[in-house]
């Protein structure tokens, strides 16, 4: 029987919710692996709406849950109800739905909290020793709660290719040690069984981000 791995959501859509791609990439990678993706949100309102074509948050009100839906097809359940025992392996995309929704990075950077539920369900896995897998800009999550843990997002020095380069330095005044990869490169901390990769932090072709976030899914199912 396959790995059972449960995929955390924080929305849908790059500016206020989980990064579509990198979420379907994921669950397509997970599918080739012979891995049983289960897919979980909070049932929480999201910090704002973005209008994606504008870039600009509206007055909107959407629900974390429901949204997150949209990417699983309706096939989700409540992040509450979410029972480390019965799974192997647990898997958050990027996208700013993370900072605004699971935690208040995108407000507080290295100062922000993170979602008690989220929080609680990163620990349990930490604490079971199951594998962790986490993409873009979820790695401050772990960066946050697991001191001293070795992650990516990328590359440390900003440019038009890394132009969020700055939270590699941010995560480093937690405590943490950043590993410079290119895009289509993972890095896997074994002691913490933490494997990151940079996804959309990067500039880079929308192939490019697909291929890194398989090496990622790939690494986290062997580990379970």
């Amino acid at each position: 029987m396959g790995k059972r791995v449960a995929v955390v959501l924080a929305g849908c859509g790059v500016y206020d919710g989980s990064e579509i791609h990198e979420s379907s990439a994921v669950l397509v990678h997970l599918s080739r692996e012979g891995a049983q993706a289960e897919v979980y949100a909070p049932d929480v309102d999201q910090m704002h709406v973005v209008d994606h074509v504008k870039g600009q948050p509206t007055q909107e009100k959407r629900n974390v849950l429901v949204e997150s839906a949209r990417i699983a097809r309706g096939n989700i359940k409540d992040l509450a109800k979410l029972d480390v025992k019965g799974l192997d392996a647990l898997i958050i995309p990027g996208g700013f739905g993370v900072a605004k929704n699971l935690s208040t990075w995108a407000t507080q950077g290295k100062n922000c909290i993170i979602s008690k539920e989220v929080e609680d369900v990163l620990k349990a896995f930490h604490a079971a020793q199951k594998p962790i897998g986490l993409c873009c800009i979820s790695p401050v999550l772990a960066a946050k709660i697991f001191p001293g843990c070795e992650l990516t997002v990328g590359h440390d020095t900003e440019c038009e290719k890394w132009p969020y380069a700055k939270t590699a330095e941010t995560m480093k005044e937690l405590g943490c040690k950043h590993v410079n990869k290119h895009v289509t490169e993972i890095h896997v901390d074994a002691k913490n069984k933490l494997v990151t990769t940079s996804a959309f932090m990067c500039n880079a072709p929308i192939h490019e981000i697909y291929d890194g976030v398989g090496k990622m899914v790939k690494e986290v199912v062997r580990l379970a």
